[in-house]
């Protein structure tokens, strides 16, 4: 009889603390509203061939790969994606210029090219939607190097 009746007081016991526990946690106040911030977005985007012209020749391609961020929310807002106008803005920066070249190497300005880049989308876009651009990879692959 005594194991029964402790059974019983054990399972009241539980039942209360749980009961207890529930009821505390959900009538607690939050403190911090967790939808008004969602943080930065980081998206990869596809490699960009960028032909190198010289001498009236291809001379080999310009690959890059890049990561872009933005903030989420903005991202879902917007109705044309950004990505397509860096990929863009990338190819006719790098394609057209001139001090960029691979028979001569140098140190490029590398942070020149991203941040008029992300000008430049920011701009054709109307909004400062990207806020950086992030090089993954940037190499020169010469056209006999090339497969056919």
């Amino acid at each position: 009889m005594k194991n029964v009746i402790a059974g019983f007081w054990v399972c009241a016991v539980t039942l209360g603390s749980c009961y207890a526990a529930i009821t505390w946690t959900v009538g607690k106040p939050q403190t911090e509203d967790k939808g008004t911030y969602e943080g930065l977005q980081y998206k990869k985007l596809p490699p960009v061939n960028i032909p190198i012209i010289a001498e009236n020749a291809v001379q080999g391609y310009v690959i890059a790969n890049l990561v872009f961020t933005a903030d989420a929310k903005t991202l879902r807002e917007i109705s044309v994606p950004p990505e397509a106008f860096i990929q863009d803005e990338v190819f006719r920066h790098v394609y057209a210029d001139d001090t960029l070249d691979f028979r001569k190497l140098s140190r490029y300005n590398v942070n020149g090219m991203i941040g008029s880049v992300r000008e430049k989308v920011n701009k054709r876009l109307g909004a400062e939607i990207v806020k950086e651009i992030l090089i993954e990879n940037f190499n020169f692959v010469d056209k006999s190097a090339v497969r056919s």
